[in-house]
C-alpha cells in the first residue's frame, strides 16, 4: 500500500463514443475502464513471479467530465490495500483541463498453472454438457 504512479493514455478515435455523431466524440467510459485495467495490471506485473498474473475482479467508476479525441489523460493510481492476493487501487483520471474520472479497482493475483488447470476442467465439463 502507498505505491503510486502516473501513466498517460492518448484519447484516440477508437476510444471514443460514436452514438452522438462525429462532432461529439469523446472518451468512452468502457475505454476508460480498459485503460485503468491496463494501467494497474501492467504495474502489478512488475512485482509478480514467473507463474503469476492478475485479473480484474471489480471496478467502481465515476466518469465525471468529457475528454475530446486527440487529448490525453493522466491516470494517477495508487495501491490502497493489499489483502492476501487481492489488491485495491485508487485512480484519478485527469485531462489537460480537469479531473474527468475517479475509480476504485480491485485485482486478484492468480497462479497461471492453477488457472490453466481450472480452465481445462471447465472446458471438459462444457464438452460433457454438449454430449448430453
Amino acid at each position: 500500500p502507498g505505491l503510486h504512479w502516473t501513466r498517460r493514455f492518448d484519447v484516440t478515435p477508437d476510444k471514443a463514443i460514436g452514438f452522438m455523431g462525429e462532432k461529439l466524440r469523446v472518451y468512452a467510459s468502457p475505454s476508460m475502464v480498459r485503460d485503468i485495467e491496463i494501467n494497474c495490471r501492467e504495474k502489478l506485473e512488475e512485482f509478480l513471479g514467473e507463474y503469476e498474473s492478475s485479473v480484474g475482479i471489480h471496478i467502481d467508476l465515476d466518469h465525471l467530465r468529457p475528454t475530446l479525441v486527440g487529448m490525453w489523460v493522466d491516470m494517477r493510481a495508487s495501491v490502497a490495500a493489499v489483502e492476501g492476493r487481492k489488491l485495491s487501487f485508487e485512480i484519478e483520471v485527469r485531462d489537460a483541463i480537469e479531473v474527468v474520472g475517479r475509480a476504485r479497482h480491485e485485482r486478484f493475483v492468480v497462479d497461471l498453472r492453477k488457472q490453466k488447470a481450472a480452465l481445462d476442467l471447465k472446458a471438459m465439463r462444457v464438452s460433457l454438457l454438449g454430449s448430453e
